[in-house]
């Protein structure tokens, strides 16, 4: 079972600063977004691909991670075949792998505390000027970044309460469950953020 986005390693990516890593994702979605190039696109998809699966997690795992993105982009994909040529369908589809790969990536190699660090110093400008509040932002992604491997514990909960009662699971099944646990986890975490004064008032 999923028990956190971080993996531990001391690869290339490891020793990257956070904000150098975000700023690859934003210059790559760029770069991709802006080009239509189908050699591009599937290039920067198995580049991608390699310095995800390359890092110390086994296959599985790996693939585990993405599988509601990965099944979310086959549904797109096969849509946008029907409504577009098979070329630009492609290209759709190598473009957000290439994408979802590096950032599935960043988030493995990326401390939750770092990522709200380097959120919250980022957004301090706009800060300033009364738009945001830094501190608020960044404890929003951390908790989304932490709590999404319960999420997922959730989901295979589901499933094997299922499969124990001898009855047929289908994910869209979960939807409702999966909101309502989310909801409840959500409740608890601002009640106990209050209780202990983290945000300002």
């Amino acid at each position: 079972m999923l028990t956190s986005l971080y993996v531990e390693g001391d690869t290339f990516l490891h020793r990257q600063r956070p904000g150098a890593k975000l700023a690859l994702i934003l210059v790559l979605g760029l770069a991709l977004y802006f080009t239509e190039l189908m050699a591009v696109q599937a290039v920067a998809m198995v580049i991608a691909g390699a310095i995800y699966f390359s890092l110390p997690m086994t296959v599985r795992e790996a693939v585990y991670r993405l599988k509601p993105v990965l099944f979310a982009i086959a549904i797109l994909a096969l849509f946008n075949a029907y409504v577009l040529s098979w070329p630009e369908a492609l290209v759709s589809t190598f473009r957000l792998l290439a994408v979802v790969f590096l950032a599935a990536a960043v988030t493995a190699t990326t401390r939750i505390a770092d990522f709200m660090e380097t959120i919250t110093w980022a957004l301090r400008p706009a800060e300033k000027l009364g738009i945001v509040r830094a501190a608020d932002v960044s404890l929003a992604l951390g908790l989304v970044l932490r709590f999404l491997p319960d999420i997922f514990g959730h989901y295979e909960a589901l499933r094997e309460a299922h499969a124990a009662r001898g009855i047929a699971f289908r994910p869209v099944r979960a939807i409702g469950p999966l909101i309502i646990l989310a909801l409840k986890d959500a409740d608890a975490i601002a009640d106990a953020i209050d209780a202990r004064g983290i945000r300002g008032r």
